[in-house]
């Protein structure tokens, strides 16, 4: 190959690669927002994850949850691998529960309520159980204060399955 066709081919695959780089960040519905105190940020592809279990929230959130969680989650909830390993990722989606149009004893997700993270880093982590926590609301962090709140929670709560309310659904 000719060292100009070498040179061009070259430009054409940056060129490509940038076109790509651009479009995905244009579409991704999540832009990078971390949140306070932790850092922890909406990890991309979560919605091809697999579910590790539903849940209903009654009043006053009245809302319908979904937990996802990486390969690492996955196989520590298989395997009931207690504590949890690092590199273990949680996501918790939220919706307004709303009745159904088409099954009147049914409900179904409304409005996006929140997505909330957990990421297990026991050493970056240590001071809250070994997790990081993040809430996001239209793809943004939360403000501090709510983020305060949350190992409080879980550590009050959950203490005796790594801080983590999920069960498996099997």
């Amino acid at each position: 190959m000719k060292p100009v066709h070498l040179l061009s081919c070259a430009i054409a695959f940056v060129a490509l690669f940038a076109l790509v780089e651009v479009s995905g960040a244009k579409d991704d519905p999540h832009p990078l927002s971390a949140s306070p105190i932790y850092g922890v940020t909406i990890p991309g592809g979560y919605r091809q994850w697999e579910l590790i279990a539903p849940a209903l929230e009654d009043a006053p959130l009245n809302e319908l949850r979904a937990v996802v969680g990486n390969q690492k989650a996955v196989d520590a909830y298989r395997h009931a691998n207690l504590p949890f390993p690092d590199g273990t990722i949680l996501v918790k989606l939220a919706w307004k529960r709303t009745p159904s149009k088409e099954f009147a004893s049914a409900t179904v997700p409304g409005a996006a309520t929140t997505v909330q993270v957990m990421v297990k880093d026991s050493k970056k982590y240590a001071s809250t159980g070994g997790w990081g926590f993040g809430r996001f609301v239209d793809g943004k962090a939360v403000d501090e204060a709510q983020h305060r709140t949350c190992f409080a929670c879980h550590q009050a709560l959950v203490r005796d399955h790594d801080y983590v309310f999920t069960r498996y659904a099997p």
